[in-house]
């Protein structure tokens, strides 16, 4: 039969996985600082990363009022005891802040006194990232060995925490940059190419108004027409795309059905739409990478393969989400490197789908058409 756990280790266990649950690094200090005032049973808590400059970049608090916290003015810097937890990676205990020599003897107006404290360096492989810092132990004088294991053992599990939490930022932010890199491109491969041959196409129709005024330049004021359509059209589709879909009030579903009725609109293309509405691959980031993956391959088979028929297909099978999109166009061969340097957005899906850890297949063939399915875990 199985031993219970140690209350205190179920504490920091549980605490542990709160953290894990959360994203951003904010979010992240939050938990972590609220966690360790509970373990310790303090009355005061914060937590602070430093900035390299002699202050912090964040300092996080609990146990006072976000109106006292506000009256106390900026954050502090990095000198006295907040500044000693970040030079050593020795935690350090004591039953009276005022009596050690590093306390410089003031606390901002309106700041409440604390004596007992108890401070614990939060460090990774860089070194030091951030300090605990507990005072006013609630029942007794001082905080206990006990409290300062369960701080340190907090700390061990703090540093990978943030480290996750700052890498998890980094990606997304990654992330954003390619997607805008990708959109720079489509609209220089799709619309200067139109707006160029604008320019071209007026000056053409101008020469032959001069020169003779016949049919020759209503044709091409006649093409003129044409291609404001066409680039008008693309800058549509592709401020649709850098709109964000809002998945957490339609839902996977309803967003692509949302976004198919304008393709509807802005295309004279069949697009058939099989939807199971129940569908979601598990939360609003993972429904967002499967979005986007189904948004890119309509653009594909729209703007590239000039096809007259498109079918869209999300449905669950197996206990996996599969999606899939399929077209008539005239095909290309998925493994020409040439291709791929021009067409980002089969690297793209490829990218998304990795992230989900599901398995994207695209076969297509020149005049075969180009059927495109994603199949990824619910939940994953």
């Amino acid at each position: 039969m199985a031993q219970p756990l140690n209350p205190a280790l179920k504490a920091v266990s549980d605490a542990v996985l709160a953290v894990a649950s959360q994203r951003s690094v904010e979010e992240v200090l939050q938990q972590l600082v609220e966690c360790a005032r509970e373990l310790a049973g303090a009355r005061y808590a914060a937590l602070g990363i430093p900035d390299g400059a002699g202050g912090f970049s964040q300092f996080l608090t609990t146990g006072m009022s976000d109106e006292l916290v506000a009256s106390m003015g900026p954050l502090p810097r990095t000198h006295g005891m907040l500044g000693a937890m970040l030079e050593e990676t020795a935690p350090f205990r004591t039953a009276d802040l005022h009596a050690d020599p590093r306390f410089r003897g003031w606390w901002p107006r309106g700041h409440p006194d604390m004596r007992s404290f108890l401070g614990v360096p939060i460090v990774a492989h860089e070194g030091v990232i951030g300090s605990f810092y507990l005072t006013h132990k609630e029942g007794t004088a001082e905080f206990t060995d006990e409290d300062q294991e369960l701080i340190e053992l907090l700390a061990s599990h703090a540093a990978i925490a943030i480290t996750n939490a700052r890498l998890f930022e980094r990606s997304r932010e990654l992330s954003i940059l390619e997607e805008r890199n990708r959109l720079a491109l489509e609209l220089h491969d799709a619309v200067s190419q139109k707006l160029f041959s604008l320019v071209l196409t007026a000056e053409s129709a101008e020469t032959l108004l001069e020169r003779d005024g016949g049919s020759a330049a209503k044709e091409q004021v006649e093409r003129l027409k044409i291609l404001s359509r066409e680039a008008l059209e693309e800058l549509r589709s592709l401020i649709l795309e850098l709109r964000p879909p809002d998945l957490d009030r339609d839902g996977l579903c309803g967003a692509l059905r949302k976004h198919v009725e304008v393709l509807r609109q802005l295309h004279a293309v069949d697009i058939e739409l099989l939807l199971d509405d129940a569908v979601s691959a598990g939360g609003d980031e993972r429904d967002q990478e499967v979005f986007r993956i189904a948004q890119e391959a309509l653009q594909n088979a729209l703007r590239h393969a000039g096809a007259k028929r498109v079918q869209v297909n999300l449905a669950r099978d197996d206990g996996q989400l599969a999606l899939r999109v399929t077209d008539d166009g005239v095909g290309f061969q998925p493994d020409d490197p040439e291709l791929r340097s021009r067409r980002l957005g089969l690297t793209s899906m490829e990218e998304r789908a990795a992230r989900l850890g599901g398995r994207l297949s695209i076969h297509s063939a020149p005049g075969d058409g180009t059927d495109i399915k994603l199949e990824v875990a619910v939940g994953a």
